[in-house]
């Protein structure tokens, strides 16, 4: 892995160095023609003038667009939300950063201005900004706009699909989430198969309305911008540099745990009961499903918000008086996937003024479901890391804190899936994985659960790894062969050479390949994942422990969170963990023996059990933020109005327990 990323660095490091009316946009672009000339006595104004230009003027187009971003995912009712408005949003956006002129301009100022000041750093990324989304070829813009008229029609279609399964001779409506939770945890084979069979709706139903035209005008597009195709274009932009040099980072590690994968395989079937235990239908469960079946009372969903609040305050995260919407609950039209997305970015305006965040977060449990409790309350801790992140970015401009290009998907992607690796902590669990009646879940589940689920880690780095070499060969096919059933049949073939079989999520009911933000981005979580467990290895090396440590959140404040996009991601995790990005410590976490994981957990979890019992549990919580718990259009708890942070929760627990207690 060292070869592969070293071969790379050095290159990535200098790549890397309310709605208003629709003639907003047209005012904001006369704004900043190019001066012919300058001196030194007009400098200072003139790049004040331009900074705070771009500034205000993208924070506007920026928080027209999330404000219909969130409207539509969520299938708000306001008459306001439509997909031709999203459309038109994300358009003028676009067009904003897309402009020459801009561009120019901020190569003209940069020339002008001291290279070790604010004002140069905030230049140099909006050059590297501006580079993203300009586009030369007017064929491209044209074939730009068309797949996001196209992906509007797909995601509008996608949203009224019905999913289910025929159970016991009657269909079962149920959400994506809804059937991949069943597939995960029913006991009953047959139950298990018609909902992995319904995921599996989802790649006939995409295919057949407009996805395969998308993929034909989304490579078109980069093609005509000088890119390979628009994988190639997608990753150049997001982590400055290209799909070549990421595949080798990628293949070295598909190759160094490709027998990892084989002989885990073969040792599944033979403790399982042979072959069939390797169906789709069947790994997960066998592997884990009975014993999320029994860590279930232990993780009730209706606790989560405040399990959540405590555990990040414990490690002393602050939020700096951001606001955010939580829509937790799973309901029919809402976006398949979790998200999190900002109307407003934080960053410091002129003269040191603090702008907090305002974050859109969302969720899809099912309280009434069995596992819904886990898988909540790690998405919970995931995207809530991710708003961490971006309410602590400090930098002088808004376009520091956004997450498209040329924020890098992995540096996002790095600090969420930290804080959501907390949960499967023998030590964080002794804390907070309490049931209804106040007890903590028991070692020997725990120790279970370790022994159930360690050998088959590779599984998990497996799965995640298919879906960037899917898109890839998918955006690599001639357009010729294009066709609904060439891409279904590629999906399949990928999962079997990467995963040795189909996997219980297909590839094509991954939302990301759909929407232009999420598509070819997976792999951010590889590149993310590898340094989760070298940031992992730093915090245990230096202070032994991670779960309720007071310096988690100071640390990553200050090295990954404050720069924002201004600093690339490898240098970011090289200079908090003084080594280059590997996979070394992933690699060697899969190698460790279960007698090995279950001596160190065991001391963990005996520690802050011990710790636990001779404390009580703090009666504030204080995050630096308003939150508001909403259902849609209904707001369900508000830290503003309901007395604090506790009581909210309160608030909100009450709600899921009257709402999805069963008679």
């Amino acid at each position: 892995m060292r070869f592969a990323i070293a071969s790379f660095l050095a290159h990535a490091l200098t790549a890397a160095s309310s709605f208003t009316p629709r003639s907003s946009l047209s005012s904001a672009r006369r704004s900043f023609r190019t001066s012919s000339s300058m001196t030194a006595s007009t400098l200072t104004t003139d790049v004040s003038t331009f900074l705070d230009g771009i500034n205000t003027s993208y924070e506007q187009l920026h928080r027209e667009f999330e404000l219909q971003f969130w409207g539509t995912k969520m299938a708000l009712s306001g008459p306001q939300y439509s997909t031709e408005e999203l459309t038109r949003t994300k358009g003028e956006m676009e067009d904003f950063l897309a402009d020459e002129e801009k561009l120019s301009k901020t190569r003209e100022l940069l020339k002008a201005v001291p290279e070790d000041s604010v004002e140069a750093k905030t230049l140099k990324m909006l050059e590297r900004t501006f580079g993203c989304y300009i586009m030369e070829s007017e064929e491209a813009k044209t074939l730009r706009a068309e797949a996001t008229k196209i992906e509007g029609g797909l995601e509008a279609a996608r949203n009224t699909l019905t999913l289910g399964a025929t159970i016991d001779g009657k269909f079962e409506e149920m959400s994506s989430v809804g059937l991949r939770n069943k597939v995960r945890v029913d006991p009953d084979e047959a139950t298990r198969k018609a909902c992995y069979e319904g995921l599996t709706k989802i790649g006939d139903f995409v295919t057949e309305n407009g996805f395969v035209e998308l993929v034909k005008v989304r490579n078109r597009m980069a093609k005509k911008l000088g890119f390979l195709d628009f994988y190639d274009y997608k990753v150049s932009n997001a982590e400055g540099f290209g799909k070549i040099a990421l595949f080798e980072i990628l293949d070295t590690l598909e190759a160094g745990t490709r027998p990892i994968m084989e002989s885990a395989r073969k040792q599944f079937a033979a403790e399982k009961g042979g072959e069939s235990a390797l169906s789709p239908w069947n790994q997960g469960f066998l592997m884990s499903g009975d014993i999320v079946r029994r860590m279930d009372p232990y993780f009730p969903f209706e606790k989560s918000v405040e399990q959540w609040g405590r555990s990040f305050a414990a490690m002393n995260i602050s939020y700096k008086q951001a606001t955010m919407d939580l829509d937790l609950l799973d309901r029919k039209g809402k976006y398949s996937n979790g998200f999190c997305h900002w109307p407003q970015p934080a960053w410091v305006k002129p003269g040191g003024t603090w702008q907090p965040s305002t974050t859109h977060f969302t969720s899809l449990a099912d309280p009434s479901a069995i596992g819904s409790g886990y898988t909540g309350l790690t998405t919970l801790m995931h995207e809530a890391g991710h708003a961490a992140h971006f309410a602590n970015i400090q930098m002088p401009s808004p376009l520091f804190a956004q997450e498209r290009s040329p924020t890098s998907v992995a540096y996002a992607e790095l600090q969420s899936m930290f804080l959501d690796s907390l949960v499967g902590d023998a030590d964080w669990m002794a804390k907070y994985a309490i049931s209804r009646e106040g007890e903590a879940i028991p070692w020997d589940l725990v120790a279970e659960q370790i022994k159930a689920t360690h050998p088959y880690k590779v599984f998990a780095l497996r799965g995640m790894i298919a879906v960037p070499y899917f898109e890839r060969a998918l955006y690599e096919m001639p357009e010729e062969d294009l066709t609904a059933e060439s891409i279904k049949a590629l999906a399949d073939k990928v999962e079997k050479d990467i995963q040795g079989g189909l996997s219980a999520r297909p590839l094509l009911s991954v939302p990301h390949i759909l929407s232009d933000e999420a598509s070819c981005y997976y792999h951010g979580y590889v590149l993310a994942e590898m340094g989760v467990h070298q940031t992992r290895e730093f915090f245990l090396n230096r202070d032994k422990y991670i779960t309720d440590n007071p310096s988690v959140g100071p640390t990553l404040t200050e090295a990954y969170w404050k720069p924002g996009n201004s600093e690339p991601f490898l240098s970011l995790v090289e200079n908090l963990t003084s080594a280059p990005l590997t996979g070394d410590a992933w690699v060697a976490e899969l190698k460790q023996s279960v007698e090995d994981v279950l001596k160190e957990e065991k001391e963990s979890y005996d520690a802050k059990l011990a710790q636990c019992s001779s404390g009580t549990p703090d009666t504030d919580v204080d995050l630096d933020m308003r939150i508001r718990i909403v259902d849609g259009d209904s707001v369900l708890a508000d830290t503003d109005e309901d007395g604090g942070f506790l009581m909210t929760c309160k608030k909100f627990e009450q709600y899921v327990q009257a709402r999805f207690t069963k008679a």
